[in-house]
Parts: structure tokens; sequence; C-alpha cells
């Protein structure tokens, strides 16, 4: 048995457009491609084709991060295209950093949403990306 390291969310840090965030509440991404199943003669599949990749994600952030974001947009962050880099690992306890750069992110909508209690607000922002290189 291999005792190894599971990473936690205090080792991960994310640098969106050039500026690393500390309001971050949680980040997804991830890609998925078309697949169909490929018929001929007889009733079970000869293959499986394979069609377009996509991109997706999205980021949590406080409000104040939304804003900061939202002020180097000009006020709009839907017309903006920026990187996303998101590292994790902590080397002081020696693990590997393993970096994940999401290129040509834009995001796809910017809504706002209040709740009676809310102590903060959460701003969920969906994107699409073009390439991920991984480190």
């Amino acid at each position: 048995m291999v005792n190894t390291k599971e990473y936690e969310w205090s080792d991960v840090t994310v640098v969106v457009a050039g500026r690393p965030v500390t309001g971050l509440r949680g980040v997804k991404y991830g890609s998925k491609q078309e697949k169909e199943l490929l018929y001929a003669k007889g009733n079970k599949p000869h293959g499986i084709q394979h069609g377009n990749v996509d991109y997706s994600g999205e980021l949590t952030l406080l409000q104040s991060e939304y804003q900061a974001l939202k002020s180097a947009a000009n006020g709009n962050i839907l017309n903006m295209s920026f990187d996303i880099v998101v590292a994790y690992g902590n080397p002081e306890n020696g693990d590997p950093i393993t970096t994940d750069i999401l290129k040509g992110v834009e995001l796809t909508e910017d809504q706002t949403e209040w709740k009676q209690g809310d102590k903060f607000q959460e701003k969920s922002l969906p994107f699409i990306y073009i390439d991920q290189k991984s480190l």
C-alpha cells in the first residue's frame, strides 16, 4: 500500500487574466467529445465515430473579485478573452506542482442572485475555452 498525498483546497492557486484570485470559492473545468456509434450490417455497432471537442467550466467568485474582473473588462465581462492558470500542490510539503492552463477563456453568462439571509454574494460564471495545456 502506498500512502499518497491528496490535494486540498488550500493547495489550489488560480490566476485569472494575469491576476491571482484570492476571493475564489470554486473552479470547475473539463472537456467532452461528441461520440456516436457507427451502425452498418446487423444490429450491433461496428465502431465509434468521434466528433468535436468541447471545453467548458465555471468560476465561483466572491462579489469583490467579480467587481475587479468587471472593472478590468470596462464593465462588460462577456466581451473579454483571457487565460486561466490553475496550479495545485504544496512544494513546502514536497508535493509536485500540477498546472493547467485554460487558453482563450470567455464567460458565457453574467447573472446576479441574492437571497434572504445572505452574508455575502457568490457569483457563478460559466465559461468556455479553446484549449487546455497541462504542465
